[in-house]
């Protein structure tokens, strides 16, 4: 098939064949029937393809991981049940108990958290540094049993944009994959894999789906790891798996199907963090429309940006579609067709003359959301980052008067009136 990312969006990842459904059928079955048990085993010890209960895989997720694999120019996908699942799934299948991994302090409150606390309570330790860092910063944060460097393309509020190829040199000089959620980029701006990414993941909930439908994530393999060059790092892909009957996932099923089969056929297979059919389905609505919304998206938030760097009462924007920018040139580099529909920005009276804002505007609604069809806002140092303490806020770029705003597909001329009127009441 083309690689044109909208002939993907629209007929990636399913080809009907004759008198087969033209739309990716819902298979709402849990477990899938089978003349003889021999038959069955043979899918168990991970020697024959099919299905056989669906919280491991099933036909619809399939469908869909096939079609978010080819935007992203992998080799192989999986579907989660949330993004938070993906970024779990896509650390832990390489790192577990005394394992360590550097991260990028600038990424999503959540996966903050996942990573500094309760994956530290299972015995795996984060180095976090600034995506600003300096190398010498960058590599002076590694460590004889890292397994993973992991970033965002662009930082859930911050709006950071990751020098994919800086923290992909670093990674690959210690051995170890890069991994990178591209949820607010979305393969449509940005695919990280060209850029020296292994491991991409993202939160589908959000610009995927695009309609606040169905929670989701995804996992996506470059398929480009050598995992067997780095045997010692890495014995879960590279040694027997007892629990599989000794299969050896690096050499059974290769760089290009290792990394998501042992995390489908182990992690899914124990935690069951599955995606159901129904969402998938869903989720699969959405991705037709991704190429056609994003550009809507991108249109809105740049007039959104400009309109609210010019206002009295804004005292900072941080949208790197904005020349003067700090992640201008970066952006213009990795997301030369847009930088996506999310704004952050400061109102002059801090955090109150923010929530006063925020109660006031009409078309926007404050919601634990992002990036979806309608436009919605937040303040996250008192929502979704408000388990980090000051420092932490400041290290992930979350000032207290930080508002986030998620630019919809409404008309800009609407949501520029909204804006104006309710700044005129702060």
């Amino acid at each position: 098939m083309s690689d044109h990312i909208e002939t993907l969006c629209v007929q990636g990842g399913y080809r009907p064949g004759n008198g087969e459904p033209r739309q990716i059928p819902i298979v709402q079955s849990t477990t899938f029937k089978y003349e003889s048990s021999a038959a069955m085993g043979k899918l168990f010890d991970l020697e024959a393809e099919g299905y056989f209960y669906s919280r491991l895989q099933n036909p619809t997720c399939d469908h869909v991981a096939a079609k978010i694999a080819a935007l992203e120019g992998g080799t192989a996908a999986m579907l989660t049940s949330s993004g938070q699942a993906a970024n779990f799934y896509a650390v832990f299948n390489i790192a577990s108990c005394g394992d360590h991994v550097v991260a990028s302090s600038s990424i999503y409150g959540g996966t903050y958290n996942l990573f500094a606390v309760t994956m530290k309570r299972m015995g795996v330790e984060f180095t976090f540094v600034s995506p600003d860092c300096a190398p010498e910063e960058l590599e002076a944060a590694f460590r004889p049993n890292t397994k993973a460097v992991f970033g965002e393309t662009i930082a859930n509020p911050a709006l950071t944009v990751l020098d994919i190829e800086k923290f992909a040199r670093a990674a690959h000089a210690h051995g170890v994959p890069l991994i990178v959620d591209n949820t607010f980029a979305t393969p449509v701006l940005c695919r990280p894999l060209r850029w020296g990414a292994d491991i991409v993941t993202h939160s589908t909930t959000k610009y995927m789906d695009g309609h606040a439908a169905a929670l989701g994530g995804a996992i996506v393999d470059g398929g480009q790891f050598d995992w067997m060059a780095h045997a010692d790092k890495f014995p879960g892909l590279c040694t027997p798996d007892g629990s599989y009957h000794g299969v050896t996932y690096a050499q059974r099923f290769g760089k290009e199907g290792a990394f998501i089969t042992k995390a489908t056929a182990q992690l899914m297979r124990d935690f069951g963090s599955m995606m159901s059919p129904q969402s998938a389905f869903l989720l699969n609505l959405g991705l037709e429309s991704l190429h056609v919304r994003m550009a809507r998206h991108c249109e809105n938030g740049q007039a959104v940006a400009e309109y609210l760097q010019r206002h009295p009462k804004i005292t900072w924007v941080r949208y790197s579609g904005l020349p003067g920018d700090p992640y201008h040139e970066t952006a213009r580099k990795y997301l030369p067709n847009g930088v996506c529909g999310v704004v952050s920005f400061g109102v002059r009276g801090g955090r109150q003359a923010a929530e006063d804002f925020m109660g006031r505007l009409r078309l926007g609604t404050i919601a634990t959301h992002v990036a979806d069809a309608r436009t919605c806002c937040l303040h996250p140092a008192s929502s979704t980052h408000r388990q980090m303490n000051d420092a932490e806020l400041a290290a992930a770029g979350v000032s207290p008067d930080l508002v986030r705003l998620s630019v919809g597909l409404e008309s800009k001329e609407d949501l520029i009136a909204d804006l104006e009127q309710a700044l005129a009441a702060v």
